[in-house]
């Protein structure tokens, strides 16, 4: 324990942030970095429970008090070689993960918990700063092959992991730039991407093999990979959404919001936004910009805030985001108690740069002009039945409350439904279960075709991209198993042990 009064001296304090009139004119990150001081605090408040529930909060199960007692001690070599032991990429997660570690933090029993987010973010950035991070290549090669498909977060995870045990690895990427939705689906002022494109040359660097362009099932050939690879992991994202089919959804003007955010990621990146139709039968043909028009988002999650950011920094007259839910509680209430991950309001900076929100509203119908253009939304309240445990169960629409909203701009946010099936899925031909992702067990990560894995979205779901990284540690684990007959790659369990010893991980 770094400071055993730390946690009564000291309260919750979280980074600066550039002025909202500053940083809606760019799309550059802007919350800044602690003084020495204030990173020294922070990590003093960190108590070294008798058991730490903040390793449970987290999917890849990160050993927050150790590494936080490493920082007050300003031992930047140990808070860097604890970290990494069980996280491939913090860099990632220290930006854009909502930290359920700090749901589960013991302090928020009765005090806001420890900025173990940004604690998180600061061990990386200064071990890249004092070059202690340096590629880490495998002593020797087993000569088997391994195949990746997808580098978002679950198949970079994958794919380093497999690498350090020796494998040769290949990672199949459909777009232009390695990264998934970290590249295409985050924007940049929450995630610039100088930082993947540093961490893809230091795997580079480690000997992975990326091919992008690389739309598997469309341009490679998945009986290629079957012959050609001794193993093949599928890490690719759910990337089919969630649609709102509802009178005149034929209009122009209403899309998915990932199509929005990945045309905007590719114009800050100097990129055509319209790039890549050729191997993607699913891209929108024309431009998405919120530029001088009433911008409505459907849907209140993370995605749906993305969208808010993005709209504002393009010049829309209005922005609003709608969310079918009731409004949630500011607060935790009986039926979110700790440390379970409440489902608390939540604002996040794209919302203070501004934005109306809305809940519990349904959006019942698209309303057009007489050019087939979307003009409104006719809209109507709910009144949500609660259930005994604090559950929103049914509800009614409020009489009298039918309105028109005006809206030129639709974007869905709605979520996502499972992985694209057409293309690589149907000719692999690997079972999916009953939400339409593949189906593979938690223990084995293993399809019906036995050389084929998944991992991440593409096993469990859409989900956080700590439970992607946590996945494609795993399934690496299994696929190395299956390949040697034992593995080298510790689980997650097993690296938290190691490190409660004090031995952290070297490969």
């Amino acid at each position: 324990m770094g400071k055993p009064t730390g946690f009564l001296e000291f309260t919750r304090e979280l980074p600066a942030k550039r002025a909202v009139q500053e940083r809606v004119h760019d799309y550059k990150e802007f919350i800044e970095r602690f003084s020495d001081q204030m990173l020294n605090q922070q990590a003093a408040r960190c108590m070294n429970c008798g058991v730490p529930f903040c390793h449970s909060g987290c999917p890849l199960g990160n050993v927050i008090p150790e590494f936080n007692d490493a920082v007050y001690d300003k031992n930047w070599k140990e808070a860097y070689d604890i970290l990494t032991s069980t996280n491939n990429f913090p860099e990632f997660t220290g930006r854009i993960c909502p930290a359920p570690c700090e749901s589960a933090c013991v302090l928020g029993i009765n005090q806001p918990p420890v900025a173990i987010e940004e604690i998180e973010r600061h061990i990386i950035e200064i071990a890249f700063e004092q070059k202690l991070v340096k590629a880490r290549k495998p002593n020797l090669r087993t000569g088997k092959k391994v195949a990746v498909v997808g580098s978002g977060p679950a198949g970079l995870a994958a794919a380093a992991q497999l690498n350090y045990a020796g494998h040769l690895v290949t990672v199949y990427e459909r777009d232009d730039a390695p990264g998934g939705l970290l590249r295409y689906g985050i924007p940049d002022f929450k995630l610039e991407k100088w930082v993947i494109d540093r961490r893809i040359t230091l795997m580079e660097e480690e000997g992975v093999v990326f091919k992008c362009n690389a739309n598997v099932g469309v341009n490679v050939s998945v009986n290629d990979l079957l012959r050609e690879y001794n193993a093949i992991v599928l890490a690719g994202g759910s990337t089919s959404p969630r649609d709102l089919n509802i009178a005149g959804r034929n209009l122009k003007g209403i899309y998915p919001a990932m199509e929005f955010l990945k045309q905007q990621n590719k114009r800050v990146a100097g990129k055509d936004p319209l790039a890549n139709a050729d191997i993607e039968s699913n891209i929108i043909s024309e431009e998405l910009k919120a530029t001088g028009k009433n911008v409505v988002v459907i849907g209140g999650g993370d995605t749906g805030s993305d969208c808010v950011g993005t709209s504002n920094r393009q010049g829309a007259i209005s922005v609003t985001q709608f969310e079918l839910l009731p409004k949630p509680s500011a607060t935790r209430t009986s039926f979110m108690p700790w440390p379970t991950y409440p489902m608390t309001l939540k604002t996040s900076s794209s919302h203070e740069e501004g934005a109306e929100r809305h809940w519990a509203i349904a959006t019942k119908a698209f309303v057009g002009d007489e050019n087939g253009n979307l003009k409104a939304l006719r809209i109507v309240d709910l009144e949500w039945k609660i259930t005994e445990d604090g559950r929103p169960a049914n509800f009614v629409e409020r009489e009298g409350s039918e309105r028109e909203m005006p809206c030129e701009l639709a974007l869905l946010a709605m979520g996502f439904i499972h992985p694209q099936h057409e293309g690589m899925l149907e000719e692999i031909g690997v079972e999916l279960d009953e939400k339409g992702n593949v189906k593979a067990t938690e223990k084995e990560y293993q399809s019906n075709i036995s050389k084929i894995f998944a991992c991440g979205d593409m096993r469990r779901g859409q989900s956080l991209v700590v439970w992607a990284i946590s996945e494609g540690r795993e399934c690496a684990r299994q696929v190395d198993e299956f390949l040697t007959g034992h593995s080298l790659l510790e689980s997650k369990d097993e690296a938290v042990t190691l490190l409660q010893q004090y031995q952290p991980l070297v490969f």
